[in-house]
């Protein structure tokens, strides 16, 4: 047990099959990630099938995340295939015109951005490489002035920094999607470009409305006004996974570090897991060997006790992806077993009070070296609140039911174990010598109940 932080790896092409997905999940993939922009349900459909009988035959619990494409704004078409050529200062059109563009205007067939946008707002366009800043608004269409870019083509995507739009956060493709992968029972469900609060609830009455299965919900944070209001939105939220690669897009990329820092503040104070995503070990797309930067990225999120890392292309798209989590699980074991061997107080949270009970739960642990921390999860509450303290002590779960175990696969150094009789019984000398604990002391969790007992 000396990787305590996550991986969630995203699955593609190159890692969907049997074999490779076995061996990445043996590597030590905790949750794989099904990016529902690509692929139908009934495909990602067999995946998830694929991802529950191999954990199944591996007794290793293994979550899954559906990931929605969200609201993905992309420009219209243009009346070739060819690039056209833009010049800094010039005014440039999107309207509700279907006719392919030119070099002086384009459709934007979002009728709900353009009722969002005002003059000031700032259009990125092509990841950020192409600015834009809005000159005026009628109901039909925006003119804008280039301000950074040179060339521009047909359904290049944007962003809007400064603008708050107006638009359900479930897209009609995303109703469909999660019609269907409510289905297949997913522990997570993730929701892109979330804005606002609101956009959990709406999500979250949709699922409950057709299951009562409790499938969990992550707030991707990508958009300036989400960080805005991230306390609010992790509150509503089950988890957070901090998207980089568009929020570096929508915010000044020197803010990325720092704004990521507080998110993982903001949830260790709610009790909420955090993801840190987007190129992680993006070089090991085409190579065998991360960067000594992509390390120390990784490393970085073990040492701020991000719950999980995640992979994206390095898995979905990559020459080796089994190479690219046997790359990651080294370095976060390394990173975490140097974070316990150099100890930080981590249960001190801002807002946290001394006498909060998973507080004095990591304490007591801490005081008394235990070797672990046992607790019956009826749910995942407890064990994810004792997580968030941070407590760099094997949080050993023993779950009476497989989906917690599966959700807590999330939650850094919580290690699940899905066993009915181990929690009937309340074994805990049991439950925690399957991880490898055989000596000395350990807190029992069980309820209300804190006891700490040794171990024969």
């Amino acid at each position: 047990m000396n990787r305590f932080t996550k991986i969630t790896a995203s699955i593609g092409p190159k890692c969907e099959d049997e074999k490779t997905l076995r061996q990445m999940i043996t590597a030590g993939v905790n949750m794989c990630r099904l990016n529902f922009s690509h692929d139908t349900g009934d495909i990602q459909g067999k995946k998830i099938d694929m991802i529950r009988q191999i954990s199944d035959e591996l007794h290793t619990p293994v979550a899954v995340l559906i990931d929605l494409q969200g609201p993905k704004h992309r420009i219209g078409n243009f009346a070739t295939e060819e690039k056209y050529p833009l010049t800094v200062g010039q005014k440039f059109t999107f309207d509700s015109d279907p006719t392919p563009g030119d070099e002086t205007r384009v459709q934007l067939p979002d009728a709900d951005v353009i009722r969002s946008l005002h003059v000031g707002d700032r259009i990125l366009l092509n990841d950020g490489k192409i600015e834009m800043t809005v000159d005026s608004v009628a109901p039909d269409r925006v003119v804008a002035t280039v301000v950074r870019g040179d060339e521009i083509w047909s359904r290049r995507g944007f962003n809007l920094p400064d603008t708050e739009i107006a638009t359900n956060a479930l897209t009609a493709k995303d109703r469909d999607d999660l019609e269907y992968a409510i289905t297949k029972n997913p522990d997570w469900v993730a929701i892109s470009f979330v804005q606002r609060p609101e956009d959990i609830a709406d999500v979250r009455d949709f699922i409950t409305a057709r299951t009562s299965h409790p499938i969990k919900i992550i707030a991707k944070i990508e958009r300036p006004n989400a960080v805005a209001r991230i306390a609010e939105i992790a509150a509503a939220a089950d988890g957070i996974m901090i998207a980089r690669g568009d929020l570096a897009v929508e915010v000044p990329f020197e803010q990325v570090p720092a704004i990521s820092r507080h998110i993982i503040r903001e949830c260790r104070k709610l009790n909420k897991p955090v993801i840190m995503a987007t190129q992680m070990l993006g070089t090991m797309v085409n190579s065998e060997f991360p960067t000594r930067a992509e390390i120390t990225d990784v490393a970085n999120a073990a040492y701020l006790r991000t719950d999980s890392t995640m992979t994206s292309e390095e898995t979905t798209i990559g020459i080796n992806p089994v190479n690219v989590i046997e790359t990651m699980n080294r370095i976060l074991s390394y990173a975490d077993g140097d974070a316990i061997a150099n100890p930080y107080d981590w249960s001190r949270v801002e807002n946290v009070p001394e006498n909060d009970w998973s507080r004095s739960v990591a304490s007591m642990a801490y005081l008394n070296r235990a070797a672990a921390i046992v607790v019956f999860a009826r749910d995942t509450e407890i064990a994810t609140q004792i997580s968030c303290r941070k407590p760099d002590i094997p949080i050993v779960a023993v779950c009476s039911e497989n989906f917690v175990a599966n959700q807590l696969c999330l939650s850094r150094g919580v290690f699940p174990l899905y066993d009915t009789d181990l929690f009937a019984k309340r074994d805990a000398f049991n439950a925690a010598h399957r991880f490898g604990v055989t000596d000395g002391k350990i807190v029992i969790v069980d309820g209300d109940k804190i006891s700490l007992r040794t171990l024969d």
